[in-house]
């Protein structure tokens, strides 16, 4: 029996020898989910994560988007869509596995102005409201987070037990972030938001 999944889904798994645990990474664009000790890892810059999990079952998961940027055209249409599907893809990947709606929590990152191409349309700002104002319709609390300010920084996440560990990133020693956010932003500028999802209630 499988237990996390693989649908368009972070594909990247390690052993972290520092936590001692099977943990996967999380990309631009990806999403993961677990039902079993796994860690969940993203490093964010302008996008936001959301983690949320089932507070009895330990059933959980982490997204890392960001809403597309429509050059001031559309913007509440097209990029509020992409968002709520980011969302839901996960939400409902974890009403699958068993979790319930009325016992999950969230816990948000994410949403730095490190990009200088990006901070100009506050895309950190606009991601983090969306997140913030998403899980608010949604009555799923918000029970920790770090968002916004001026630096990426590194998540780690333990859905069975809740528990996170955000490190911020001074210094960037590579580009890889960065080139990692400006190609999924590029992606997300010609790719077309398919269809609507299914909600489990």
């Amino acid at each position: 029996m499988q237990h996390a999944f693989d649908e368009h889904l972070a594909t990247n798994r390690y052993y972290d020898r520092n936590f001692q645990a099977e943990a996967a990474k999380i990309l631009p664009g990806e999403y993961c989910v677990s039902d079993r000790g796994m860690l969940l890892v993203t490093v964010l810059g302008s996008c936001v994560a959301a983690c949320i999990r089932d507070v009895d079952s330990g059933i959980g998961g982490m997204n890392h988007f960001m809403l597309p940027d429509e050059g001031g055209r559309d913007t509440v249409g097209t990029s509020a869509r992409y968002g709520t599907y980011a969302m839901e893809v996960l939400i409902n990947h974890l009403l699958k596995m068993g979790a319930r709606r009325n016992r999950m929590e969230a816990k948000v990152f994410g949403g730095g102005a490190v990009l200088s191409s990006l901070s100009s349309s506050n895309v950190g700002v606009r991601n983090a409201e969306f997140v913030l104002d998403y899980l608010k319709t949604e009555k799923i609390p918000v029970v920790a987070k770090d968002l916004l300010d001026s630096y990426p920084r590194k998540v780690y996440y333990f859905p069975d037990s809740g528990r996170v560990l955000v490190k911020k990133l001074h210094r960037v020693h590579n580009d890889t972030l960065f080139s990692r956010e400006r190609a999924y932003k590029d992606r997300l500028s010609v790719d077309k938001v398919e269809g609507d999802v299914e909600l489990f209630v």
